[in-house]
């Protein structure tokens, strides 16, 4: 398209020289507003209530402005009281109201509080973006608050009269909850969730219902999401996995209460095929369930779906020879008679023989019972509403990996060999490494997912399989996953996964910097970072998460329950605002119910990764870069009004 014809079509949204040039005076006074906070999170694995709670106390940013604000001039009780009040402003204007003799005088000074907050919270914002988030029923009182009146004289006298009519009017309960969560929303202005919401805590479902509920929000997928995803197109291999591990640890609740799949025909089958069977093998993961179950049908349930997944896991395998996983196809290698399994040459004994269902002549084969099951598994997971909503989301809002503002996020790994050099991975019909491989394999799941039923549909389903579980997998990056032997093998030489190349590279400046050069950053600059998780980081043990001289950022520290006596943690938050970037650990958080009763938050260590010595503006993001291109675009639209060239639609 020539320049003229492009300035045509811009004049189409500008239609005069004086539209043109208050475009470009909003958009450049926005470019001078300080750089929005963008918060960077991983591995959440269902664990909603401490990832709530971070998002609500905007990962310390709250507790951060309401000391900045007040200081010495309001008690540190006040001030535990004022951030659990924005936290969770329902469940303690409930407590309050319960307890507080002078209640409307206790809502006039809270609501001055929540003001000054909410000023500070809101100033690096234009007021077109605060407006936008402001509740509907309140827009106009809360601006009215937040902004200064200079044609006012009394300005005390002005303000107090819209608290009193708040009060007046039994409103202030309601305006209070309102005036909360606008804080919680302007505390976070962009969010990155960098992999793996799915699996093993009970609320991936809660997850996501809230985040559907940010305007600012990008996903790169983990691969526990991308088995769910797999499962939710129809793949029979990932349906077996996802309901395998939610036995495994416990939890039931995301695909009953969560998506409603229908788990009786799976514990009918096992309960029948597994009867008199202790299933010794397949307790659940220690202490760490979730909620309350039958251990004898747990149990069942877990050996019964577990056989189904090593089945259909060996039949992909079979189908796709280019994965090079014919060593995980153990079903054939068990030998009856001496109770063992062969693995890599070496014969192991078993822990469990009790194999009814598995046909020596045919191992992989599902039978009759199986077969069924899984029918209807997959019916109730290619049927479930909210899943299939859930999962549109993650596509649409989520990709392999998000190059942002100087910053390369990505779940696992980039699959290397052992000198550092970028390893060729097959896919389909071609090799690819590096930038190009993680592109291809975008490109799969996304056919896998939308695709009508055929030949192209099932290679992306099983795409997304590999993904899961292959070592090869940028979301994954073990040479194997040794699930059957951890099951059944006690000898843990046959527990290892090693890991992939990329591990032991981390602090490798050559190689971090051919990484970001080949998605397209600077490797050579020093504020060009790589932010993955995947692995969680033994904080405990004096592992840290900043590679590499900061370059690399690993913050997976453990916010699923199972991981926590390993890392001596409880997860990271990654912050980037406009005076650099900060990493905060967290110790475990109890529950919702403790932190309200006690006005407790989540104790947190910050440890600065960036301090910038010249403070950052939108004009130094990927967005400002943006609207810089619009100014010159309309620039020149201005100076094709002034020269004739263009026609003004008056």
């Amino acid at each position: 398209m020539n320049e003229k014809k492009y300035l045509e079509r811009l004049s189409v949204q500008f239609p005069t020289a004086a539209d043109a040039a208050t475009e470009i005076i909003n958009l450049s006074s926005i470019l001078n507003l300080p750089k929005g906070t963008e918060h960077f999170i991983t591995d959440i694995h269902g664990e909603y209530e401490p990832f709530l709670h971070i998002l609500k106390n905007g990962s310390g940013s709250i507790r951060k402005k309401i000391e900045e604000e007040f200081g010495n001039s309001l008690s540190m009780r006040e001030k535990k009281a004022l951030a659990t009040l924005i936290y969770y402003p329902e469940q303690k204007l409930a407590q309050v109201e319960a307890t507080e003799e002078e209640l409307d005088d206790w809502y006039k000074i809270t609501i001055y509080r929540l003001v000054r907050v909410n000023r500070r919270i809101a100033s690096k914002y234009t007021r077109s973006k605060v407006r936008k988030s402001l509740p509907r029923d309140y827009a106009y009182v809360i601006e009215e608050l937040l902004n200064e009146k200079e044609e006012v004289h009394d300005k005390e006298a002005y303000y107090n009269g819209i608290i009193s009519a708040i009060i007046s009017t039994k409103r202030a309960k309601h305006f209070v909850v309102a005036f909360c969560n606008l804080i919680q929303r302007l505390a976070v202005d962009k969010i990155h969730v960098i992999g793996d919401i799915f699996d093993r805590g009970p609320g991936a479902h809660i997850i996501l219902d809230t985040l559907l509920t940010f305007d600012n929000v990008d996903f790169q997928w983990g691969n526990h999401d991308m088995c769910w995803m797999g499962a939710a197109s129809g793949s029979l291999a990932c349906i077996a996995s996802v309901v395998r591990i939610s036995a495994k640890y416990g939890n039931f609740n995301t695909l009953e209460n969560g998506y409603g799949i229908n788990l009786l025909p799976l514990a009918k089958f096992a309960l029948d095929t597994y009867k008199g069977d202790p299933c010794d093998c397949f307790v659940i993961n220690g202490s760490q369930s979730y909620e309350a179950y039958d251990p004898d049908m747990d149990r069942k349930i877990h050996k019964a779906i577990s056989i189904i997944l090593f089945k259909l896991e060996g039949q992909l395998i079979a189908r796709h020879p280019e994965y090079q996983m014919d060593g995980r196809r153990l079903l054939d290698k068990i030998n009856p008679e001496r109770k063992t399994v062969e693995i890599d040459g070496k014969e192991y004994p078993l822990e469990d023989c009790n194999f009814p269902t598995i046909d020596p002549a045919d191992p992989y084969a599902l039978s009759r019972g199986e077969e069924l099951v899984m029918q209807k598994l997959r019916y109730a997971f290619v049927n479930s509403e909210k899943l299939q909503r859930h999962i549109r989301y993650l596509l649409s809002q989520g990709s392999m990996y998000l190059v942002c503002n100087g910053n390369l996020l990505y779940h696992g790994c980039v699959p290397l060999n052992e000198d550092g050099s970028f390893k060729e991975v097959r896919v389909g019909d071609g090799c690819y490494c590096g930038k190009a491989l993680f592109d291809r394999l975008e490109e799969w799941v996304r056919k896998g997912y939308y695709l009508p039923d055929g030949a192209e549909r099932e290679f992306g389903q099983d795409t997304m399989w590999f993904l899961w579980a292959n070592e090869n997998s940028p979301l994954y990056g073990k040479e194997r996953m040794t699930t059957f032997e951890r099951y059944f093998v006690r000898d843990p030489a046959a527990h290892k996964e090693a890991k992939n190349a990329y591990y032991s590279h981390l602090n490798d400046n050559k190689v971090i910097a051919a990484i970001l050069d080949d998605f397209g950053l600077d490797g050579r600059s020093s504020t060009a970072h790589i932010i993955n998780g995947h692995m969680p980081v033994h904080l405990k043990n004096g592992e840290t998460p900043i590679k590499c001289g900061g370059r690399l950022l690993m913050i997976d520290g453990g916010m699923s329950r199972p991981y926590q006596s390993e890392t001596g943690i409880a997860g990271y938050t990654l912050i980037s605002n406009s005076y650099g970037m900060r990493l905060v650990a967290y110790e475990p958080f109890r529950s919702t119910e403790e932190a309200i009763r006690n006005e407790s938050d989540i104790h947190s260590i910050t440890e600065v990764v960036q301090n910038l010595s010249n403070r950052l503006s939108i004009r130094d993001t990927d967005e400002g870069r943006k609207m810089q291109e619009s100014i010159d675009e309309l620039n020149a639209l201005l100076e094709a009004y002034r020269l004739g060239d263009i026609r003004e639609r008056r």
